[in-house]
């Protein structure tokens, strides 16, 4: 060692795994002429050098600007190290995984052009469908343990033949400890099970015939499975009205739209309209599915009643290959799964359902550990918003400011996401679905169970939803028995506004508009139309939409209907003002039927949810008077007004009563005029949605200045809606107040665990 070179130790955390960043401190030191070491370890990458001062200015310099594009550093630690004796060079050692800190995975990452470009001249690689480098490929559906080395991946099952080992050890190849490193002699392949005319099963081995069969199917209009990243999904023909028809009788799903896969990204300029950030997200390594407004109208059967549909582009080579060698340009993509179950991943348990279900299944033998499906993201007020936070995101964990260490919170019910703290980190758990279903409940409480595994959790304290009756809740409480650990309840809404706190980074009080279907509330009933004086530990329910009847209780969050009536017999008292063709419509009968259960001592369910206000006036416009998937009346109704956004006028009038925050009469008695007049239900539909922008706006200066607050959170479901948020924020931004919304975090129930964890944490530092 030179008189003037001294030991130092750099400790770096964040997305530093399986990003290629160990090949590239090697790369960097030896450019340098640099000697030491690096390794990864539970918490991250350790850096050992022997430089002078001046070098380790350079060296730290050098690293923060040329780390990998994927790579994301969130704390460097330089320190002083003595160190015994001298390096004699720089090297990549055997990875440490002392210690229960941990670092970040990686989430699933598209395969990279690099990749793309071997495949096709590549000796060992020509057309191996599995391709991936340091830099692209499987990440978190494959890992179980960390670090993120081979043997704790589902990879170890695959032993390295020469060619890639050498690869794999050779730091100046992009392959240099590739995890998943593969090729066509040593990785996982597919296999592929026809069904024949008598009903046998023919076992397809080659990638060429698979490939070949694959097109064929997909081309004479037929159905096929195939197992991808995550899980498996159908496959169908985008512009092939018959077989979109079959695989909704498969799914049950008889309205909801499609996703489709394009083939390039020109295909999607051509039919869909497309700003700059949608475009950069849609080519990013995450490669989301992104909700596109429609250009060109493919066919009814992929979206009815709607103009937009999400839409992504290929991630896999067998996807890039199904567009290069057909005349396919867009496909259905959607998960595989049994009615109302979580997404198939497992190859026994998907062999037995959709080979009979399918025209043409196809498997591979790489195991998947973490179920993962697709994100889901939409462009709103310029920025690009998590809707379904999945393939690409998970497990990037989110910065709170307390700790969190220990913690697990359990989420809400429909959309079910879990998280759990380490340090001050929150890792929210991959979208499952909803939690009413067994398997689904079964598939949520096995993924939690592998987090806290994978993470290395020491539970000491668990946070659950308020609602005694939601499956998550109620294992929660199970768990905190056996575990003999705390249980923390947290009101629904106040979690929602918590975790716009932490993504935003606010510590001081704020008010919080929360808009979604339903939340426990304090008085027993269903909340959802609330405005919170709030901050980390405790809220105040300042105001709300007023209560309606909940007619039938649930049934009325699937039969709008319910809702208008409720509406207007909170209204007026009385059906004599329902427009004649809702009561042709919608039956006297079924009418009287709702009105006695109206006026029944019994009907004790009330709601203040803006969710079910939206499917009052859907079924009052007749855009949709029954719900068959989570959200669809305010999605149509949603739709239906964008062909008027340029009409200015809206229904809403300040009430006249100071001490009334709100007028939803005025906004009834303006749709029913409309409807007299015969003026255009989208046109009825835009005017509903700037009078509620107007009418939240005006509730919300009101409590701002009355508590002299200038920050203001909104969140929830309903915030989906883009017009409304839109329009709701142009309002805010016009009262000179300070504005926080979710755009990493989903502002539905995806995004509840991340409250429930920050609000615990927050009551323990404050106890």
């Amino acid at each position: 060692m030179k008189n003037t070179d001294r030991g130092f130790e750099i400790k770096i955390k964040g997305l530093v795994q399986g990003v290629g960043f160990r090949p590239f401190i090697y790369s960097l030191a030896n450019s340098m002429n640099l000697k030491g070491t690096v390794e990864n370890t539970s918490s991250g990458v350790l850096i050992k050098l022997q430089c002078s001062v001046s070098q380790i200015e350079k060296f730290m310099n050098r690293l923060r600007i040329e780390k990998p594009s994927v790579a994301h550093i969130t704390d460097i630690n330089l320190s002083h190290n003595t160190i015994s004796s001298g390096f004699h060079d720089f090297r990549i050692v055997s990875s440490s995984t002392n210690g229960s800190d941990v670092t970040y995975i990686s989430p699933d990452m598209s395969v990279c052009q690099a990749c793309m470009d071997d495949y096709e001249i590549q000796p060992h690689r020509i057309h191996y469908p599995f391709i991936n480098c340091t830099h692209c490929g499987p990440r978190f559906s494959i890992i179980n343990s960390i670090p993120y080395d081979r043997p704790f991946t589902t990879m170890r099952y695959f032993d390295m033949c020469n060619t890639c080992k050498d690869e794999y050890t050779n730091v100046s190849d992009r392959r240099f400890h590739a995890q998943p490193i593969a090729c066509n002699h040593c990785g996982p392949t597919y296999r592929g099970y026809l069904k024949r005319p008598n009903k046998e099963i023919e076992l397809i081995t080659s990638y060429k015939e698979i490939l070949e069969q694959l097109i064929k199917e997909l081309e004479a209009g037929h159905i096929v499975a195939l197992k991808g990243i995550g899980g498996f999904n159908w496959w169908v023909d985008a512009r092939n009205k018959s077989s979109i028809k079959q695989l909704r009788v498969l799914k049950n799903r008889p309205n909801k739209p499609f996703a489709l896969m394009a083939k390039d990204i020109e295909w999607v300029k051509q039919h869909m309209s497309i700003n700059d950030q949608e475009q950069k997200t849609l080519l990013s390594w995450r490669k989301p599915i992104v909700v596109l407004d429609e250009k060109i109208h493919l066919n009814d059967e992929l979206n009815k009643g709607f103009g937009s549909m999400g839409v992504m582009l290929p991630y896999q080579p067998i996807h890039f290959d199904l567009f290069k060698h057909s005349h396919l340009d867009a496909i259905v993509v959607t998960s595989a799964n049994k009615i109302g179950e979580p997404m198939l991943c497992n190859n026994a348990e998907a062999r037995e359902y959709l080979i009979e279900k399918s025209d043409f299944y196809i498997e591979h033998n790489r195991e998947i550990y973490n179920r993962v499906d697709d994100s889901v993201v939409q462009e709103m007020n310029r920025s690009i918003h998590v809707i379904r936070r999945a393939r690409g995101y998970v497990p990037e964990p989110i910065l709170n400011i307390d700790n969190t260490e220990g913690g697990v919170a359990f989420g809400a019910e429909m959309t079910a996401v879990f998280a759990i703290g380490k340090g001050e980190q929150i890792l929210m758990g991959q979208y499952i679905g909803n939690l009413s279903n067994l398997s689904v409940y079964e598939a949520y409480q096995q993924s939690l169970q592998q987090f806290i595994h994978l993470f290395k959790l020491q539970a000491s304290f668990l946070v659950a939803d308020a609602h005694p009756d939601y499956y998550s809740s109620k294992w929660a409480h199970e768990l905190a028995k056996a575990w003999n650990l705390p249980l923390y309840k947290v009101q629904h809404h106040h979690a929602h506004a918590v975790a716009v706190m932490v993504e935003h980074h606010l510590m001081e009080n704020c008010i919080a508009l929360i808009l979604d279907g339903t939340g426990y509330g304090d008085d027993n009933q269903s909340w959802g139309g609330e405005l919170l004086l709030c901050n980390r530990t405790c809220y105040e329910r300042i105001s709300h939409l007023p209560y309606q009847s909940l007619p039938g209780a649930d049934k009325a969050s699937y039969d709008c209907g319910r809702m208008t009536l409720s509406y207007f017999y909170g209204l007026y008292g009385t059906f004599n003002a329902l427009p004649h063709q809702f009561v042709k419509r919608y039956g006297k009968s079924k009418i009287k039927q709702i009105e006695m259960l109206l006026a029944s001592p019994l009907n004790k369910y009330q709601t203040s949810s803006a969710g079910r206000l939206f499917d009052a006036i859907a079924a009052l416009l007749d855009i949709c008077t029954y719900n068959s998937f989570q959200g669809e009346a305010p999605m149509k109704l949603e739709q239906a007004a964008y062909s008027y956004r340029q009409d200015m006028k809206s229904y809403f009038e300040p009430n006249k009563d100071q001490n009334q925050d709100w007028n939803l009469k005025s906004i009834f008695h303006g749709i029913l005029h409309d409807l007299e007049m015969k003026c255009p239900v989208g046109l009825i539909a835009m005017r509903f949605h700037r009078s509620i922008a107007l009418q939240l706006s005006e509730v919300i200066n009101r409590y701002a200045m009355k508590h002299g607050i200038r920050k203001i959170v909104i969140s929830g479901g309903v915030f989906q809606n883009r017009l409304l948020f839109e329009l709701l924020i142009n309002e805010i931004n016009g009262a000179s107040l300070e504005v926080y919304y979710p755009i990493n975090i989903p502002c539905n129930d995806g995004g509840i665990a991340v409250g429930q964890l920050a609000i615990a944490a927050a009551i323990r530092k404050q106890q």
